[in-house]
């Protein structure tokens, strides 16, 4: 019996064979040229502009070792100015950018009086458009902001715990499908605090090779026995699965306290979405728990918005320990743990409560308008059509993007879209060039990504309209042969035998 209710489509097409030899040749030479700058500044030659130990200190332990910084003096610093971009605006579907300029090649920058205006925003995680300053959403938290303030100076087991977070916990379960929930003033606090209080010595991580760093820190920190498996391979996770039932803790034998695989819904470097029907068959069949980090799922996937769990049609309950955040979807702050039995004990036994400040009321008050909207109980189909169209523009934005040559990778649902540029100097290459053309990108490189797979990230909202797009793709696709990056060799193009239906399409060798 099939575990998929719908196809489950992901694309990661292999990197050519000329383009890797250049990217290796890339940074290659970038190497070489960064020991000879670093030589030159050695012998005072070169200006350094980089923090650095004095003198009088140099008998001393280092601070760090040479090689650490050597990325970023010599490779960093020459893109730098496609990150820390200033926004001074909502970053909705557009946004308004503080234009900013370096006479030291990046190594300061001087903000100008110009701000560069209505910049088409694809990089912000705003999935559902609740990244706004007008609307519903937006009177209630000012309503909220006058009666109860925006700070609360307090924990949640002292003086902080208000009738907010209760109506927020509430929600968020009744949302989730499940019986009971905890919120959190941070997300990636959410993960790296919590899961120390749920495994400890004596129990089994399965951890996969892509989560996020929240997720590794945390189990780290528990002090668990760590073992990582290839990305979405079930057969390599089910080989791990059966060893640590044979063979049980390492010396003693004795069998594990605990065995939790650990995975997220998408991965936002990968634009991949987790085989989970296939992680809660192994888990239920060697009794092991599930950890599912929704945060860039959550609102995102599903016919109801409700993540994950949602789009493939499972029980909630299946799922052991439900994670995600309202930093995304629900244009917030904050995180969220899910799920049977485990919340009560967390109360007491989280870091994350006991000693952090409670949430701000206005970004409570963001989370519950914003979710109730979703679920329709606000008395509207607003957030029903809002799941509809970033599902639409998902989906459209994917296909003609491979249309145009482009290599992108991830599953077809997915909103993240990471389209390879691989060579190290079309990273900043490509965000500058977008920029010209008021269009704002995230562009990603080592070592948040494999060497040889720099990328850039485009994440697709609801708020952004057919025209929009369009606007941007026109952009990309000229940008693309400006650079050169239209690397696919398997282009989508409408079949011939319904050239106007542009939801028929079929690959072909380039």
């Amino acid at each position: 019996i099939s575990l998929y209710r719908r196809p489950f489509v992901e694309s990661y097409e292999e990197t050519p064979m000329l383009v890797a030899v250049l990217t290796y040749v890339g940074y290659g030479i970038l190497t070489i040229f960064g020991y000879l700058r670093d030589f030159l500044r050695h012998w005072k030659i070169e200006r350094c502009h980089i923090a650095r130990e004095r003198e009088e200190q140099k008998d001393f332990v280092p601070l760090y070792q040479d090689f650490e910084n050597f990325y970023t003096r010599n490779l960093y610093m020459r893109i730098r100015d496609n990150w820390n971009r200033p926004v001074c605006s909502v970053p909705g579907p557009r946004m308004d950018l503080k234009q900013r300029v370096s006479h030291d090649y990046n190594w300061t920058f001087e903000y100008t009086d110009q701000v560069i205006r209505d910049v088409i925003n694809l990089g912000s995680y705003n999935y559902l458009g609740f990244a706004e300053n007008t609307g519903p959403c937006t009177d209630a938290v000012a309503k909220v902001t006058l009666q109860y303030g925006v700070g609360v100076a307090s924990t949640r087991q002292e003086m902080g715990n208000l009738d907010k977070h209760e109506v927020l916990e509430e929600l968020t379960a009744s949302f989730l499908g499940v019986e009971a929930a905890m919120a959190f003033g941070m997300g990636f606090a959410t993960n790296s605090m919590n899961i120390p209080a749920l495994v400890g010595k004596g129990c089994l991580i399965l951890s996969d090779e892509l989560n996020h760093v929240s997720l590794v820190l945390g189990a780290r920190l528990s002090g668990a026995t760590i073992r990582v498996f290839k990305h979405n391979n079930m057969q390599n996770l089910e080989k791990l699965l059966r060893e640590a039932i044979v063979h049980g803790q390492p010396r003693t034998h004795r069998p594990w306290k605990k065995i939790l695989i650990v995975v997220e819904g998408i991965y936002s470097m990968e634009g991949s979405i987790v085989r989970l029907p296939e992680v809660i068959a192994l888990k239920k069949r060697y009794r092991a728990y599930v950890y599912l980090d929704e945060a860039h799922s959550i609102g995102a996937l599903g016919s109801r918005g409700r993540g994950v769990v949602d789009y493939f049609g499972l029980d909630p309950c299946d799922v052991d320990v439900m994670m995600g955040t309202f930093t995304k979807s629900f244009g917030a702050a904050g995180g969220y743990i899910a799920g049977k039995r485990l919340i009560e004990y967390l109360r007491t036994h989280s870091h994350s409560v006991v000693y952090a400040t409670s949430m701000s009321p206005p970004v409570v008050e963001q989370i519950i308008a914003s979710m109730k909207c979703i679920m329709g109980e606000d008395g509207t189909t607003v957030g029903q059509e809002r799941i509809r169209q970033l599902a639409e523009n998902t989906v459209y934005f994917r296909k003609r993007l491979r249309e145009m040559g482009f290599t992108v990778y991830g599953n077809q649902d997915s909103p993240v879209i990471p389209m390879m540029l691989y060579m190290p100097s079309k990273i900043g290459a490509f965000g500058r060039e977008m920029l010209k053309r008021n269009i704002g990108v995230v562009v990603v490189g080592f070592p948040a990504t494999p060497i040889i797979e720099s990328r850039v990230r485009f994440c697709i909202s609801a708020a952004h309209t057919k025209h929009l797009l369009d606007k941007a793709l026109s952009v990309i696709s000229e940008v693309g042969d400006l650079l050169q990056l239209k690397y696919s060799r398997h282009r989508l193009q409408p079949s011939p035998m319904r050239p106007l239906d542009d939801s028929v399409y079929e690959d072909v060798v380039d």
